[in-house]
């Protein structure tokens, strides 16, 4: 069950010839890989690229109308080595995954890929997360698509660029019988706008055709002697080959080129924020018209020497916009200047900030003074205190550090009812009994733990490298054992091998905690292999303990529902302390299952209002706290940290402290409840149960409850009011 249906946007990808498709960037993706004619596509969700994959499970029916495969691959590395089908085959492929973390799994199969070379065109669309907007290394792709030889698109982020990017790929794929990386920025991803549709088409060479005709080249099998002339290939032949088709059907731009002797060179990608600054600066429209001649490289590698030889002519000098670092293209471009004996000058860098995402504020700046330098806008023409003024526009340059001090940091933290946050909870009052543990973390989100309220996790190294993480901090000498911890995505990703096998086969004795919420919740709710959800596209329901102790492991608990933080602490001590002797050497694992609250609670929401809206009776509880009662201790907030927990006055004139108070967001999970009498707390903690659409019962025994309550309370005052002198 993804974040989000594409049920109805999937109905535009059936439009033909000369429709107007309008809608986000994702699905015109999907619709220009229709039109490209691709016989396969598969991937592995990741922001911001999971939308692509729930729109193409969503469209299921639509691709095998055109006998498209698809595949929910097991990691990123099982979808790039699926490319191999374009090796040998007229197959046009197409796999997708999250920037460079996808990029680093699938490594080794790309690299074979790019040395053996294709005969179908092949695809990889890649979800460049770089920037403010990031949630991983800040790391890009380029630097991989230059080792391994892939060529390198970064489109215009607008739907026309980015379909016609599709096709480009493919073509340029075919043309130089190399892989195309097509990157797409964050906003790229989630863009809107419109572009004219042409008709879908089927591969003229299907699946069934490379089956029951098989094909065998020895010479693109990665093997030496044949892997020497792959390079020696490369060079000679798909360089030159991708050169003159990038060249012929000119996918890079220009723009205003001979409008001045100085201009601007930039990524694709970069463009929507370069026309803004110029916007800004009055240099440009908002149509894109500008006043200063720009090059779009839409294909950021290779680059092509004469394309920059003819954009230097009669220029003074040039500056590159290029995100990130190091600066790859800036070098390439100082190289080619170099070589060609160029005397227009470069900029880059030494203007923009060496690293960080180029939002428009520092682009602006960077533009700012390239042409401050080259008299094209006058010094003084800047306002002071660090701020550009145009009619009806003020963008601060310089940040503003005091919002910094008036504003708290806000950490990300788990859902409110996150069946993960009792794990840590319980694990927190485990170490209050045995002292703190080394806690290898791991990629999803159960990585929040290692904020606060929680403070739990030591490093985290890769997704579904949690037990991996933690193999050297193992010795027979210690009385401790290190704690791991990783998602069932991660474990079907490549934990269950990397992690668990390996701590086996290494007669580890450390801990490793595997989280099974039912989804690969961090990357938008997709279903797994263990996922309990019936899923008619895919096989679920594969239980993880089976699959760990297929593997070899002899200590393994399951607990059923993580809320219940008595059995969470007593198998976690059981865990961290019984005698390896007892059981024998090897690893502990401690599966622990609920449904991630955010799936459960899409999916009951709706059910539950459709129930009201049909005036049958139901029934939610949430929990509550007596201001009367609580201490105003608050050691519930700091075990548990939900949401839905905060404070309030305290109602007794006499006491300052503030109490805890449960919001309306309460989901009813219980843990505050829980956690207050496993840590033998406080009893200030109730259950209420909310009912809509009550019985005429139910309505009249409420009634008389209110009345008797009123009555004892009116009585309880009278008597104080006869002692009341």
């Amino acid at each position: 069950m993804a974040e989000r249906s594409f049920v109805e946007e999937v109905k535009k990808l059936r439009l033909g010839q000369g429709d107007v498709f309008s809608g986000e960037g994702i699905l015109a993706v999907t619709k220009a890989l229709l039109e490209a004619g691709v016989a396969y596509v598969a991937g592995y969700q990741g922001a911001p690229i999971s939308h692509l994959m729930d729109v193409l499970l969503d469209a299921q029916d639509v691709l095998s109308e055109y006998g498209i495969r698809f595949e929910n691959s097991a990691s990123e590395a099982t979808a790039a080595a699926m490319l191999a089908a374009s090796v040998n085959y007229p197959l046009r492929g197409a796999i997708t995954f999250k920037s460079t973390a996808g990029t680093n799994v699938a490594a080794d199969a790309l690299a074979n890929l790019a040395s053996g070379g294709v005969v179908g065109g092949a695809l990889i669309i890649v979800g460049e997360d770089y920037g403010e907007g990031s949630s991983i290394m800040q790391e890009r792709s380029h630097a991989f698509a230059m080792k391994s030889q892939i060529w390198l698109l970064d489109p215009r982020p607008n739907l026309p660029s980015i379909v016609q990017a599709v096709k480009w790929g493919f073509e340029l794929s075919e043309a130089s019988n190399t892989p195309v990386m097509l990157q797409m920025r964050i906003r790229a991803c989630h863009v809107h706008g419109r572009f004219v549709c042409e008709e879908n088409r089927a591969s003229a060479f299907t699946i069934k055709d490379a089956l029951e005709n098989p094909a065998r080249d020895l010479s693109r099998i990665v093997l030496p002697p044949a892997s020497f002339l792959h390079e020696k290939e490369k060079v000679q032949d798909r360089w030159p080959a991708a050169v003159r088709f990038i060249q012929q059907h000119a996918l890079n731009e220009f723009f205003a080129e001979q409008a001045d002797d100085i201009g601007l060179a930039l990524q694709g990608g970069c463009y929507n924020t370069v026309i803004r600054a110029l916007n800004l600066l009055g240099l440009a429209d908002v149509f894109g018209n500008s006043q200063i001649p720009l090059y779009v490289m839409n294909v950021a590698y290779p680059l092509i020497d004469e394309e920059f030889d003819r954009f230097c002519q009669g220029k003074r000098a040039i500056l590159v916009l290029e995100e990130g670092q190091p600066n790859f293209v800036e070098q390439n471009i100082a190289n080619i200047l170099r070589q060609r004996e160029i005397a227009t000058r470069l900029h880059g860098k030494d203007l923009l900030p060496m690293a960080g995402e180029y939002n428009t504020a520092t682009v602006l700046s960077g533009l700012r003074a390239f042409l401050e330098r080259y008299g094209k806008m006058a010094a003084e023409s800047a306002v002071s205190a660090g701020q550009v003024r145009i009619p009806a526009v003020t963008l601060p340059i310089e940040e503003n550090h005091a919002l910094e001090e008036a504003v708290h940091a806000r950490p990300p933290g788990f859902c409110t009812g996150c069946p993960e946050r009792p794990i840590f909870t319980a694990l927190k009052l485990v170490e209050r009994e045995l002292g703190q543990h080394h806690v290898s973390a791991d990629i999803g989100c159960h990585l929040f733990a290692i904020l606060p309220p929680f403070n739990l996790g030591n490093t985290t190294m890769g997704y579904g490298l949690g037990a991996a993480s933690a193999a050297a901090l193992n010795t027979p000498v210690a009385n401790k054992r290190a704690i791991s911890v990783m998602g069932d995505g991660g474990f079907w990703h490549n934990g269950l091998t990397s992690g668990i096998a390996n701590s086996v086969f290494n007669r580890s004795d450390n801990l490793t905690i595997i989280v099974d919420n039912s989804y690969t919740s961090a990357t938008g709710g997709q279903d797994i292999p263990s996922s309990v959800a019936v899923n008619a596209h895919r096989s679920t329901g594969h239980d993880i303990e089976k699959a760990v102790k297929g593997v070899g492991v002899k200590w393994v608990r399951t607990i059923k529902r993580t809320y219940d933080l008595k059995a969470m602490i007593k198998t976690l001590r059981e865990a961290l302390t019984i005698d390896k002797h007892a059981t024998g050497e090897g690893p502990k694992v401690l599966v622990a299952q609920s449904e991630c609250m955010l799936n459960k609670q899409r999916r009951e929401k709706a059910r539950i209002k459709g129930a009201i809206a049909a005036g049958k009776r139901v029934i939610r509880e949430q929990f509550g706290v007596d201001p009367d009662t609580c201490t105003g201790d608050h050691s519930c907030i700091r075990l548990s940290g939900c949401p839905s927990l905060s404070i309030k006055p305290n109602p007794d004139p006499l006491r300052t402290d503030p109490v805890a108070t449960v919001l309306n967001s309460c989901v009813g999970c219980g843990l505050c409840g829980e956690v207050s009498h496993a840590a033998v707390l406080c009893p200030s903690f109730f259950k209420a149960r909310i009912i809509m659409n009550p019985t005429r019962w139910e309505r009249w025994l409420h009634q008389t409850r209110q009345r008797l309550i009123g009555y004892l309370q009116r009585r309880d005052v009278e008597r104080r009011q006869q002692y009341d002198f």
